[in-house]
């Protein structure tokens, strides 16, 4: 693809269960960066951006060599503002400027797995679908899973799978939380980067880890420390 491409970096102020999460230092520096720093490590991005509504947030992009262009509405600025609403906002303020992009990435901030070389991958596998999605396999079938029922007994929550192999179960796969490829067009078209010609980027669990609570921000720290030691892959 020749056209321009964006690199929109999702990174709102508000946070819950760990407070000022887009810009807590992760191994040593703020979390933010990692992020900003794969999307220049990628060289294919013409713009790259971070949509925040909060002004330590916007100063600390800048820092680290993305643009803030504006700030995101208070509307996409809650916690039921979804990535597509804020995806929208940010491609709709473009437009109005005058300024297309034939694609983009959307970035989240609390990502340090990612790599230039899987964003350039992303973006290249664009030449054979409209959008494309990093998974991983879930580490144990699903379909094999236990629920707690309210009288407190565990039962199975697919019982027809009771006695199959594992290995004869179909692989399912979860999104990894780490970032979005997609057409303009096709986006626009559908209003979601969760299209029909939908290419997965399949990682691996060591590549992966949601980052909800300060356990999983330890958890990631420690898979990070692994992954770039001397003898680690970057």
């Amino acid at each position: 693809m020749n056209g321009q491409k964006l690199a929109i970096i999702t990174a709102r102020g508000g946070s819950k269960r760990i407070p000022r999460k887009n810009i807590r230092e992760f191994c040593g520096k703020p979390i933010l960066y990692y992020s900003i720093e794969a999307a220049r490590g990628a060289g294919i991005f013409d713009e790259i951006m971070v949509s925040t509504d909060d002004s330590e947030i916007a100063l600390a992009a800048r820092q680290a060599g993305a643009s803030v262009p504006f700030f995101r509405s208070a509307a996409n600025a809650g916690d039921y503002a979804s990535t597509d609403d804020v995806i929208m906002e940010v491609l709709t303020a473009y437009r109005q400027t005058g300024r297309e992009f034939e694609s983009f990435c959307c970035i989240y901030p609390t990502a340090p797995f990612i790599s230039g070389k899987r964003l350039r991958t992303a973006m290249e596998l664009l030449s054979e679908a409209d959008s494309v999605l990093p998974v991983v396999p879930f580490s144990y079938p699903p379909q094999r899973g236990l629920i707690i029922s309210e009288e407190g007994y565990v039962k199975r929550q697919f019982p027809e799978y009771a006695s199959a192999r594992s290995q004869d179960l179909p692989k399912i796969y979860h999104d990894c939380g780490q970032f979005y490829a997609c057409r303009t067009k096709a986006f626009f078209d559908a209003g979601t980067t969760d299209v029909r010609r939908l290419l997965p980027l399949v990682l691996t669990e060591l590549e992966v880890q949601d980052i909800d609570t300060l356990e999983d921000w330890e958890m990631a720290e420690i898979k990070y420390r692994l992954l770039h030691q001397p003898d680690g892959q970057d």
